[in-house]
């Protein structure tokens, strides 16, 4: 047994463990924990099977974002979690959910165990079309030229998210400022970091995205990275949060759909389709597009943390 393999088992372990820990947790706060540690987990599991994109994205998303919006949700139900256990559901309904559970498992397992060996791909036909599009990262070229209109639903719904979270609002606090208001204190660490980490921050998001088109990295991974910078500024106090009915709030929201419709439609009198790039401009305007969806998906995901309005502009 390899050094390799002996590390690999030992991470699938360790997978396994914390699912289960998460699963059978008795109350929210340490099930939200084990969540949160099981996503970054995976992203190891993802470097090992050299899928740096989904590693990147597993990491900032399931064991970041994610991990960090359960935590709210917690807090604002720890009122009623007492009730909640007091409400437990009976051993018969528990054994027939852990019997569904483990059907549903065992269905996956027969379906992926069933899989033709090789699996079937579309690598060889992304690899061969790969130069039309001037990028070096077939991760991006998928998402930008192949499955563009999923990429493109993919921001609207994740507008249509913070729209859902922005409808919990109270009538009277509709288009305030979202999340509390932080108090700066000067000689706190908090404080130090948020002016040190951003600068720093914002570089490796640059970074981040204008090697994806080459390498690992692009628009979600920087966006998410820039979201983080500015929610650390906001936390330690340095600035408040917008009001959400501020034009320029709105606008950035919006601004990587609109210029992915805008380019799509485009593409008709260019390309002949929707959303097909002319060839000899297919990566300027890939990186556009990939440009303002990273700006979007920075408001967006920052906002999503901070949750619905609950203060007016002036608070």
């Amino acid at each position: 047994m390899t050094m390799a393999m002996l590390l690999d088992g030992c991470l699938v372990l360790l997978i396994l463990g914390i699912a289960a820990w998460t699963v059978l947790a008795r109350n929210t706060f340490p099930a939200v924990a084990g969540y949160a540690v099981y996503g970054l987990l995976l992203a190891l599991a993802w470097v090992r099977l050299a899928a740096i994109d989904a590693a990147l994205t597993e990491a900032a998303i399931g064991g970041g974002l994610t991990g960090v919006l359960l935590i709210r949700a917690t807090v604002r139900l720890r009122s009623t979690e007492a009730r909640a256990h007091a409400e437990r559901p009976g051993p018969l309904f528990r054994i027939f959910a852990a019997l569904l559970a483990a059907a549903c498992a065992g269905l996956l397992a027969v379906v992926f165990l069933g899989l033709p060996d090789p699996a079937p791909t579309l690598a060889p036909m992304v690899a061969e079309n790969l130069s039309v599009t001037g990028l070096g990262n077939a991760v991006t070229a998928v998402l930008l030229a192949f499955r563009a209109i999923d990429t493109l639903l993919e921001a609207v719904v994740l507008v249509f998210a913070l729209i859902a979270v922005w409808s919990l609002a109270p009538n009277r606090h509709w288009g305030g400022r979202p999340g509390p208001r932080y108090t700066l204190d000067p000689d706190a660490m908090l404080a130090y970091l948020g002016r040190l980490l951003p600068p720093l921050g914002i570089i490796v998001a640059i970074y981040v995205f204008w090697v994806g088109a080459d390498l690992p990295g692009g628009k979600f991974q920087a966006g998410t990275l820039l979201s983080a910078m500015w929610l650390l500024t906001i936390i330690a106090g340095l600035q408040d949060s917008p009001p959400v009915s501020r034009r320029w709030v709105r606008g950035l929201l919006v601004l990587g759909t609109v210029v992915f419709l805008a380019i799509g439609f485009a593409g008709w009198p260019l390309a002949g389709f929707f959303l097909a790039y002319p060839e000899d401009y297919a990566k300027p305007l890939i990186l556009l597009i990939e440009a303002a969806s990273m700006i979007s998906i920075a408001v967006t995901l920052g906002l999503l943390v901070l949750g619905p309005p609950a203060r007016s502009n002036d608070s």
